[in-house]
């Protein structure tokens, strides 16, 4: 296992707020995520579901499309995956069907978490493989980029009531 020092960490989840910084721009919901190999970003995504009105375009199955595309290969086996929000079970299914090795996450997500808060898929001992999880990697900048978000859309909700 790949053991990684806390400025590459941080490196990574920085540009997986990145990709997060630009769903919000569009107005999805500032997921980002990013997939590594032997130290080299090969998938990248941000949440996508409101523009393709698709339930699966979520940042961490981009992200692992793209790297299952740049590897020629379904299985990650050697990957880490740096998303700003915890997995949700969709996200954590493809986690674990891809054989990611380790798993950063910035934010909980206690509505649906699958990576420890509401349950924990990722480190099941009934499933033929498990990932190494770190939570909280810069933790404070994950949640603020969601709380910021949603507290925009309550304005404008807000404003939007007023001019009615």
């Amino acid at each position: 296992m790949l053991i990684l020092s806390n400025l590459q960490k941080e490196f990574f989840m920085k540009e997986a707020i990145y990709e997060a910084q630009k769903a919000a721009v569009i107005g999805e919901v500032p997921i980002g995520c990013v997939v590594v190999v032997a130290g080299k970003i090969v998938g990248r995504g941000h949440n996508l579901r409101e523009h393709a009105q698709d339930a699966t375009m979520h940042a961490e199955i981009l992200a692992i499309q793209e790297a299952n595309a740049f590897c020629r290969s379904w299985r990650l086996p050697e990957a880490q995956l740096f998303v700003t929000l915890e997995p949700c079970p969709m996200c954590s299914g493809a986690i674990l069907n891809s054989r990611i090795k380790q798993v950063y996450y910035g934010a909980l997500d206690p509505k649906a978490g699958a990576a420890g808060s509401l349950m924990n898929l990722l480190n099941d001992s009934r499933f033929n493989h498990q990932v190494v999880v770190e939570k909280g990697c810069l933790e404070v900048e994950c949640a603020q980029l969601l709380k910021d978000f949603f507290r925009n859309i309550r304005l404008k909700k807000k404003k939007s009531k007023r001019k009615d």
